[in-house]
Order: C-alpha cells, then sequence, then structure tokens
C-alpha cells in the first residue's frame, strides 16, 4: 500500500550558484558519507550530484507529508547507491519501503519518492 509520494525538480545553475555564494551549503545539504562521495566527484558531476540528491531530499520529506522543516531536515534524510548503482534512501526508512528515482539534464535534476508500508 502506498503511504506518500513526493516529486522535486531543481535547477543546477541554481544549486552552482548557491555553492558559490554560502560555503556552508554542501554541509547543510549531505551527510557525512554523502559528502565523502561528493568529494570523489570533479567539476559538473560534483553539481549534478548535490543537486539530485537535495531533489531526493525534498521529494522524501514531500512524500513523508512534513516537508523539510521542524520535524525533518536535510541531514536526518541519507541516500546511497546500491550495489547495483541505483540511489537508495537510506534513513529514515522507518519499517517502509522507499523507492527512490533521480535524473538529470543539462539545466535540471529531478526526483522522485514512492514510500509504501512493508
Amino acid at each position: 500500500m502506498i503511504k506518500g509520494i513526493g516529486i522535486d525538480m531543481i535547477e543546477i545553475q541554481r544549486i552552482k550558484q548557491l555553492v558559490k555564494r554560502k560555503e556552508r551549503f554542501v554541509e547543510r545539504i549531505l551527510t557525512t558519507s554523502e559528502k565523502k562521495k561528493y568529494e570523489t566527484l570533479t567539476g559538473h558531476r560534483k553539481i549534478e550530484y548535490l543537486a539530485g540528491r537535495f531533489a531526493a531530499k525534498e521529494a522524501f520529506a514531500k512524500a513523508k507529508g512534513t516537508g523539510i522543516g521542524q520535524s525533518l531536515s536535510f541531514l536526518d534524510i541519507e541516500t546511497a547507491n546500491h550495489t547495483t548503482g541505483q540511489p537508495i534512501i537510506v534513513r529514515p526508512v522507518d519499517g517502509c519501503l522507499v523507492h527512490l528515482s533521480i535524473s538529470h539534464s543539462r539545466e535540471y535534476a529531478i526526483a522522485q519518492v514512492i514510500i509504501e508500508k512493508e
């Protein structure tokens, strides 16, 4: 049974500008393990990764029904990659199945999350 659906789209250029203007932006969005992955990337792929994770976390918060705010922050949500390469939400899953899809174009990153009760 589907518990929630969320989708988010972000302009990659907007993320690039935020990284340039606010030096702590990355620390506010990515967890420690996500930052390790981020640091292995270079150039445009680095910003693309950050934009995708930003969109994924926003989509997850929408699927939970809370949005990002008092009860859920960007750092409460952690993504990773399955051994097959697909992105996954690793926390907080709260005993639910969480499906994540992230896609990029030259200008946008988009993510969709579906949460279903086990």
